[in-house]
């Protein structure tokens, strides 16, 4: 039965950030952390929210992540972390949001201010909120939930435990970061500065999904030097740039596509490109949940780089690779009880949880990997992330802040 109480604290929590700018900025995050300010708002926001509650361990670090530590109330238990992020993508608009309640949704098309419709269709999770609460954006920007939807359902997680003392639980760490959208956010992280055994990041979407396993990624960043010439007396001397940048794109296998992949299969995906005749930059990025796969695709680039020089004599194609993350299911193997822990509080909630995998990375694969940190990915009720469409339902957000709550409890008996 659904607890109306948190469900509205939840809501408002949402409603709440997802008005406030965040969107982060992955042409910035080389030069900047974060890579746009407007993130600590946020930041300051929860800071200042946590302190209301009682919390005084609070740290806020000038890259903007903020870590706050829970004493528990049993002794010996492991220290859990809870994790989320909250920038917004840049795929479209994902600033100045201003979110749409459904409180009794009707089952059908959801047709958004803009003009824009959420087809029930294209949506089949929508049947099960038949006569519940959903949340959208206006149609003009993305809402959000990913991840202030994580956001909230932690804050609302550590307002329960801090008002019931007869909840049993061991030392919390609550970590909000920026600039997960961009890939870069954990390269400064305060590793020093956390005590948790394994943590949880709460940034998935569809409700019941735990997600155990991501991609391997790596980020390539490709400069073309040609030689420029006046168009009219170029014969010869002329190599552009842009036809590099071109024929190298093309070249690129179109099976090995997002467009054209599921389910375990990786890619290449061309990101940006920026140039002129002499010059031009092109960011593609790798992905592949087999680590021998991803490096495959890094030598391909390589090799592909060394073709168009010897086809086109005069031209310079220079490769960096960057990894950014690894599949943080390794680490989760070392602690079976991480992930066996999530389905036995599915279990004493009568939660039909199903593990799933990452498309993509979180946070938490950094901390795994960076850290050898457990920390698998939890439900949080949004759908069509990084899209105009974007939905969230708040009976899975009351879900997924009730299984924190029950994960917390089975690590205090452990």
């Amino acid at each position: 039965m659904a607890n109306k109480e948190l469900q509205e604290d939840i809501k408002q929590r949402f409603l709440r950030y997802t008005q406030v700018d965040t969107q982060s900025n992955p042409n910035k995050v080389m030069d900047n952390h974060p890579s746009t300010i407007i993130q600590i708002d946020l930041i300051k926001m929860l800071e200042k929210e946590l302190i209301e509650m009682g919390v005084s361990r609070i740290k806020v670090t000038d890259t903007g992540i903020l870590i706050a530590h829970i004493d528990g109330n049993v002794e010996g238990a492991p220290c859990i972390g809870l994790m989320a992020h909250v920038d917004t993508a840049d795929a479209v608009k994902g600033n100045g949001v201003k979110p749409q309640v459904i409180d009794s949704y009707d089952g059908g098309d959801i047709k958004l201010k803009s003009g824009l419709v959420i087809k029930a269709e294209e949506n089949p999770q929508l049947e099960q909120y038949k006569g519940e609460t959903i949340i959208t954006s206006d149609g003009t920007t993305l809402l959000g939930a990913d991840d202030k939807a994580g956001v909230s359902e932690i804050m609302s997680a550590v307002k329960i435990i801090l008002n019931d003392s007869s909840i049993k639980h061991g030392d919390i760490e609550v970590i909000f970061t920026c600039d997960e959208e961009t890939g870069c956010g954990m390269d400064v992280f305060p590793y020093d500065d956390i005590e948790c055994d394994y943590c949880y990041t709460v940034d998935g979407g569809t409700r019941y999904e735990v997600e155990t396993e991501c991609f391997n990624a790596s980020h390539a960043d490709i400069t073309f030097t040609g030689k420029s010439y006046h168009t009219g007396d170029a014969r010869g001397r002329l190599v552009n740039a842009l036809t590099l940048a071109g024929k190298y794109i093309s070249s690129l296998p179109q099976a090995e596509s997002p467009e054209a992949t599921d389910g375990r299969f990786g890619f290449y995906c061309p990101l940006d490109i920026k140039g002129s005749l002499d010059k031009a930059e092109l960011g593609v990025f790798m992905r592949d949940f087999d680590l021998s796969e991803l490096e495959r695709r890094e030598k391909t680039l390589i090799s592909l780089a060394e073709t168009l020089q010897a086809i086109y004599p005069g031209a310079k194609v220079d490769v960096k690779i960057r990894k950014q993350y690894y599949n943080m299911v390794e680490v989760s193997k070392k602690n079976p009880k991480v992930v066996s822990s999530i389905f036995e509080a599915g279990k004493n909630l009568g939660m039909p949880l199903f593990e799933a995998i990452i498309r993509g990375g979180t946070d938490g694969a950094r901390m795994a990997n960076d850290a050898g940190i457990p920390c698998p990915n939890l439900f949080t009720g949004g759908h069509n992330f990084h899209s105009l469409n974007e939905w969230a339902a708040l009976p899975a957000m009351e879900d997924s802040c009730r299984l924190i709550i029950e994960i917390l409890k089975i690590g205090a008996q452990k």
